[in-house]
């Protein structure tokens, strides 16, 4: 794919703020997944045979663990066992031998998800790992478990999705959790190669959504398991490009909590939040009238209601769009601010903390 040319902002400013380059690969999503896709074309050998497994978990800390996320938004609904997403170094108490369990890393090194695969070794469950090498890889290798790779040229875990996507569905597809995910996959490379060049354009919807996020703090819903996910990306995108707040929850859950708490202090939310709401063609039949009674109560509270429609030919594909929006939109947040989108100081900060209490 060509690289974003976007006119919306100068490309000189572009490449001077984004010294890591998340445009441009953020703009070859489609592209990502495509190659991810065909390096797991055929079966991947190795796994158990469907049927042989009680449960599916996938274990993956930040932009790695979201993957799982995704795996449990499309397959859940028609999946024959439980799909359990793990963010933490401790595994649930049923994880066994009659369990798989999929370990997601980018680097290879993340502790909680190193922690996790060895617990899951020791219980006598099959592993796969998931990553561009690092410490998890050769756990796994050494184990005699299944090792798929990752393109480690990527700048940052968060822009890795589509090559983190493709293979999980994969293995869940060669399990018998997932039929079809190939071909979803298939269908969510065609939508974001039709999306990406339209936001690309000078008038394209995420400059238009980050102009009207402006210096507010987006609160995103999304509608079921798909909207969920979909809006939890937006949040952790908001926050790692732009390093800016935001929140998120769905619909309907939030019908029956976060609701009630915009009924006072409206004169402080209205001039600080934005709602933005994202909508898909998988929602149940009670979700659009939810929408709109919840509309009538948050207009008073925010100060827009902003709605962003997916498109694409199912789940995946769909769910792919929504966050190539979110990204985009990100980014144009970081770019009106001046900030880098790339580099995450402050996690940074973080992750050297606990090295050196770890001792």
């Amino acid at each position: 794919m060509t690289p974003m040319t976007s006119h919306d902002i100068d490309r000189h400013d572009i490449d001077r703020v984004d010294t890591l380059g998340m445009w441009d690969v953020t703009f070859g999503l489609g592209d990502q997944l495509a190659a991810a896709a065909a390096t797991v074309a055929g079966r991947i050998g190795g796994l158990p045979e469907p049927g042989a497994i009680d449960h599916l978990v996938v274990l993956g800390m930040g932009g790695s663990g979201i993957a799982g996320d995704v795996l449990a938004a499309v397959a859940g609904p028609s999946s024959p066992v439980p799909i359990s997403v793990v963010k933490d170094s401790v595994l649930p108490g049923f994880v066994g031998a009659r369990s798989l369990v999929v370990a997601l890393s980018f680097s290879g090194q993340t502790a909680e998800t190193l922690a996790g695969a060895t617990a899951a070794l020791e219980r006598g469950a099959s592993v796969v790992s998931v990553s561009a090498g690092g410490a998890l890889a050769t756990l796994v290798e050494h184990a005699g478990g299944v090792v798929l790779g990752l393109d480690g040229t990527i700048p940052m875990p968060r822009a890795a999705l589509g090559a983190l996507v493709a293979p999980v569905v994969a293995v869940a597809e060669d399990l018998g959790v997932l039929p079809g995910a190939r071909a979803q996959v298939a269908a969510a490379v065609e939508q974001l190669r039709r999306r990406a060049p339209l936001l690309a354009r000078p008038d394209n919807p995420a400059a238009a959504l980050a102009r009207t996020i402006g210096r507010t703090w987006p609160l995103v819903y999304g509608a079921g398991a798909l909207g969920g996910v979909a809006a939890v990306r937006w949040k952790n995108q908001v926050n790692e490009n732009a390093k800016a707040p935001a929140f998120n929850h769905t619909v309907p859950e939030a019908c029956h909590n976060e609701l009630c708490g915009w009924g006072q202090h409206g004169d402080v939310t209205r001039q600080v939040l934005t709602l933005v709401e994202l909508r898909h063609g998988f929602e149940t039949a009670d979700v659009p009238r939810r929408f709109a009674l919840m509309d009538d109560q948050m207009l008073e509270v925010v100060s827009e209601i902003c709605t962003v429609e997916a498109q694409g030919d199912g789940p995946l594909a769909q769910l792919f769009d929504l966050v190539l929006v979110g990204d985009v939109t990100s980014l144009h947040l970081a770019a009106d601010a001046g900030v880098d989108p790339g580099p995450i100081p402050a996690l940074d900060t973080m992750k050297a903390g606990l090295q050196v209490s770890q001792g």
